[in-house]
């Protein structure tokens, strides 16, 4: 079996675009994955990649429960800028638990004098998505990559 499904690495060539057709990330950029329900890709996409080969190329719209979920506002928070000390820049990302809550990473997205602007949202969430992926290679995943449930990086 030489096409994509549950246990095989997968090599895509990914543009994805928003719902208007905008380039969001584009160029044909390499994305591997394990193919098969372990949290590569979403659900949605994996399923319309099964059975595809090297070569073929995919086209899917996806909406934002598909993809990445809806936004959520309550993974939003202003926190004093203090807390962070100082080196802090727009689009880096922080692991905070909030006194017991389960740590997340969280993206800065705005600062001012004394407060700080943090989103646990994925980027991408929210947004319809169309996505257009061509198969470069799939190969067969180790032991160890689906005990894991990741690929090895060698």
């Amino acid at each position: 079996m030489s096409g994509v499904a549950r246990g095989r690495v997968v090599t895509l060539a990914v543009d994805l675009y928003d719902a208007q057709g905008t380039p969001l990330h584009g160029g044909g950029q390499s994305f591997v994955y394990l193919h098969g329900g372990y949290g590569g890709l979403p659900e949605a996409l994996e399923s319309a990649l099964e059975g595809k080969g090297a070569g073929e190329t995919v086209r899917v719209h996806l909406e934002p429960e598909q993809a990445f979920g809806d936004y959520d506002a309550a993974l939003l928070r202003v926190e004093p800028r203090s807390r962070y000390g100082d080196g802090l820049a727009v689009g880096m990302e922080i692991e905070d638990a909030f006194g017991g809550d389960e740590p997340r990473i969280y993206t800065v997205t705005d600062l001012a004098e004394d407060k700080i602007v943090l989103d646990a949202n994925h980027p991408l969430a929210g947004m319809a998505l169309n996505f257009s992926c061509r198969v470069v290679a799939v190969r067969a995943a180790s032991e160890d990559e689906i005990r894991n449930g990741k690929i090895s990086r060698g």
